[in-house]
C-alpha cells in the first residue's frame, strides 16, 4: 500500500488519510516509540513523562509534532549512550527546559488560528482594530 513521493494514492488511502490523517505521520510515530522503548528504564520514564506533557503544551501539528518528538528520542538515545544524569538533562527545572525545547518548533495551525482569534477578539474589544496595519 505504499506509494512513491510522486505517485498518486488510490481513492480508498486517500480516504483513510482524510479519516485517520497520514500514514507516513503513524509510521514516524511508530519508529519513535519503538526507539523510546529501546532506552534505559530512566530516560525511558522521563521521556514518558515529557511526552505526555508535550501533548498537551507542544505543536499541535503532525509534521511538526514527529520533527520535535524524533529530535527528542535523539537527544535521549545520545545521552543513555553517554550516561548523562537525568537531572543534568532537564537541569533544576523541568518545566522550563520543555518550554526551551518546546520554542524550536512551530505551534500547530490550530493552537496559531485559536491565538489569533484571541489577539482579534481582545484587540476589537479594546478598540484597537484600526491600529492594525
Amino acid at each position: 500500500m505504499a506509494t512513491e513521493p510522486n505517485e498518486p494514492k488510490s481513492r480508498y488511502r486517500q480516504y483513510l488519510e482524510v479519516v485517520t490523517g497520514p500514514l507516513e505521520d503513524k509510521k514516524r510515530w511508530r519508529r519513535y516509540k519503538a526507539r523510546i522503548r529501546a532506552l534505559p528504564e530512566n530516560y525511558r520514564t522521563a521521556v514518558e513523562a515529557l511526552e505526555r506533557y508535550l501533548m498537551h503544551f507542544g505543536p499541535g501539528d503532525g509534521a511538526d509534532a514527529a520533527s520535535m518528538f524524533e529530535d527528542l528520542a535523539d537527544l535521549f538515545e545520545q545521552s543513555a549512550a553517554d550516561g548523562t544524569p537525568i537531572r543534568e538533562i532537564f537541569g533544576e527545572d523541568p518545566v522550563e527546559f520543555v518550554e526551551a525545547f518546546v520554542q524550536n518548533y512551530s505551534v500547530g495551525r490550530y493552537i496559531s488560528r485559536e491565538r489569533e482569534r484571541f489577539t482579534s477578539a481582545i484587540e476589537r474589544a479594546a478598540g484597537e482594530e484600526d491600529r492594525r496595519v
